[in-house]
């Protein structure tokens, strides 16, 4: 598996590189190798369980080789199992920093699964009904987790910050000039980044956490004053604008500025620690399908007669 990802390309996306290396661990499959033997259904879902136990544990050090052949010239701390998952992750892409270990620690918690009707978690139990084993059923996640709609939600938010930081001009941001802003941002047709949720209607406690280890360990950052800023100014504008059901941060409005504080600036590979964190979720709750013994999923589907009819009685 390291051979084939050191003969990949720096050039590819490191999301790319994460499910090619995801497939190249299924090879290893007990799942596959037990349903081609014969295995009863009612053992599935311990089958299931053991590649996932497996990959939870494997993949951190694929994403690690991914990180370091991109940004550090191949150059990787070696594996250490005696430490946490959050540690050893870091440690294995250069990061030595406790705070910084603590920080994983929460990311790859909160980013883990939240329900199954998102893009990456539904797309492994979709492939998953197959009875496609958790390695393809998971590549097939990231590459739903890749798309720009889901897994780069951070990444717009920090750039629509340091977009308004640019703007500032050097300016001390207050309520009032963010308040501005946000309202050139709204009249110009844009959304504001990081605000709103699909389900949730209150703020985001994944949002929540992260700012509670931002004000214990870096209050003073520049970037974290001005989220926190924006914290206070947006949803009262959101209000005032009246087209949301959710005015409050979700969990994206904050985790680019945490990772940029400690050193961790290199944004497209932000959605690879995303798929590694939604891998625990979205895995677990395959083997609950397996357990569960749940059917393939099989999506409605209409004819072009059908569509007919239906713009037919709306018009009439």
């Amino acid at each position: 598996v390291t051979k084939i990802i050191n003969g990949l390309p720096k050039t590819m996306h490191p999301m790319s590189q994460l499910a090619i290396g995801t497939l190249a661990l299924q090879q290893d499959s007990v799942m596959a190798a037990e349903y081609a033997n014969g295995t009863p259904k009612t053992m599935y879902w311990d089958h299931c369980l053991e590649d996932t136990l497996n990959i939870i544990a494997r993949l951190p050090e694929v994403a690690a080789r991914i990180y370091c052949n991109i940004y550090r010239d191949g150059k990787m701390t070696p594996s250490d199992p005696s430490l946490d998952m959050g540690a050893n992750y870091s440690m294995m892409m250069g990061y030595d920093n406790p705070a910084f270990h603590d920080l994983m620690r929460l990311y790859l918690v909160i980013h883990s699964d939240h329900e199954g009707g998102n893009v990456s978690a539904h797309t492994v139990k979709l492939v998953g009904s197959a009875l496609s084993d958790p390695y393809l059923s998971l590549a097939a996640g990231l590459n739903g987790l890749a798309g720009p709609l889901h897994g780069l939600a951070n990444q717009e938010v920090l750039k629509w910050i340091k977009g308004i930081k640019a703007q500032l001009g050097g300016a001390e941001p207050t309520k009032d000039n963010l308040t501005k802003l946000c309202w050139d941002q709204l009249n110009s047709g844009k959304v504001i980044p990081g605000y709103g949720h699909a389900v949730l209607r209150k703020t985001d406690p994944r949002y929540t956490c992260q700012r509670e280890f931002a004000l214990k360990n870096l209050p003073h950052d520049e970037m974290f004053k001005l989220v926190s800023l924006l914290f206070e100014v947006v949803p009262a504008v959101l209000n005032e604008q009246g087209k949301v059901k959710n005015p409050w941060p979700n969990v994206d409005a904050h985790s680019g500025v945490l990772l940029q504080h400690y050193g961790l600036v290199e944004e497209s590979y932000y959605t690879v620690m995303f798929g590694i964190s939604r891998a625990i979720g979205a895995l677990a709750n395959l083997v609950w399908d397996r357990a569960l013994g749940l059917p393939i999923e099989r999506p409605k589907s209409m004819t072009t007669g059908a569509i007919h009819q239906l713009l037919e009685a709306e018009s009439a």
